[in-house]
């Protein structure tokens, strides 16, 4: 098993402290979501990994080993950080052949990986001309030509088009059917909780969270029940009489907050109450991810209703 481990991690600029003391462990077999706020530290954690800067203290391992001690790495871990890093002048075929001739991998895995991310029908085409969401796919698709076990992608929904997410979406979950390590660093919340299994959350270069995402979300957001009914009245009047406050929803339905369905059920039906609707509802990964890091969000925008004149 190849893994990312971190440990003691802390990496400081001058007097600021991007990476604090960070300890956590990326496992294969999963997508793990890396998330946190603008200045949170994860891109810093990222290069840190790939061995493109160098900690202050601690360390950051691929399999048991610094980046820079693997042998063709390029084989080993696969990462896309920069989608413009790409020299312009080049074709899309050309970059990746070189890229291939330097970590000693076959041609012909070039075409392969074109084919994969769907750009194979411009690889003659220099990169300068490419759209954002073209340049993403062959940022993935340079991350994709070792083969490697871990994948690394910052941001990688950047750029694409509805079909290019759903395509990058599936591909990260495939990579991990597959047995692969795939760590992935988005401001995406909805998007993220399409294809996260796990998350690592950072504030201010400190570790918040290290968890699966169904229990984050859980640990984060308060339980609520969502019900409908032919006799409100006497719903509502019940729960009252149980401390609960049923609001009332412009769809007819009605919702509870603090509640599970399974005690809601159980009240109306010692009341006899008709019950038509009754489900738990979920908090959002956003609302949970909002919630854990109100206090550690460097730049925040004050909201300000405006006046009618």
């Amino acid at each position: 098993m190849t893994s990312i481990d971190v440990q003691e991690l802390t990496k400081e600029y001058g007097t600021t402290r991007a990476v604090d003391g960070l300890t956590f462990s990326v496992g294969s077999g999963r997508v793990t979501g890396f998330l946190g706020p603008n200045g949170a530290g994860k891109s810093t954690t990222m290069r840190l990994v790939l061995g493109l800067d160098r900690p202050t203290s601690g360390t950051a391992t691929v399999g048991g080993r610094p980046y820079r001690a693997l042998d063709e790495p390029l084989r080993k871990v696969g990462a896309l950080l920069d989608a413009q890093a790409a020299h312009g002048s080049r074709t899309a075929r050309n970059h990746l052949l070189a890229l291939a001739a330097a970590n000693r991998i076959p041609a012909r895995r070039v075409e392969e990986v074109l084919e994969q991310a769907g750009i194979a029908a411009v690889a003659g085409r220099r990169i300068k001309t490419f759209s954002l969401g073209m340049r993403q796919r062959l940022g993935i698709a340079a991350a994709l030509l070792g083969d490697p076990h871990v994948v690394m992608l910052d941001e990688p929904s950047n750029g694409l088009d509805p079909e290019g997410i759903i395509w990058i979406r599936e591909l990260m979950r495939s990579l991990a059917r597959e047995g692969r390590t795939v760590l992935v660093s988005s401001h995406l919340m909805n998007e993220t909780a399409t294809f996260a299994d796990h998350l690592v959350v950072l504030g201010r270069g400190r570790l918040l969270a290290d968890t699966p995402m169904r229990e984050f979300i859980e640990a984060h957001s308060e339980p609520r029940v969502r019900v409908r009914t032919t006799d409100p009245a006497r719903l509502r009047a019940a729960l009252a009489a149980k401390g609960h406050e049923a609001v009332a929803t412009d769809d007819g339905r009605w919702t509870i907050g603090g509640a599970r369905a399974e005690e809601i059920g159980a009240l109306a039906a010692a009341d006899g109450i008709p019950i038509l609707e009754l489900a738990d509802e979920s908090a959002s990964l956003e609302q949970a991810y909002l919630a854990l890091t109100a206090d550690d969000t460097e730049f925040a925008a004050a909201y300000t209703p405006l006046q009618e004149a």
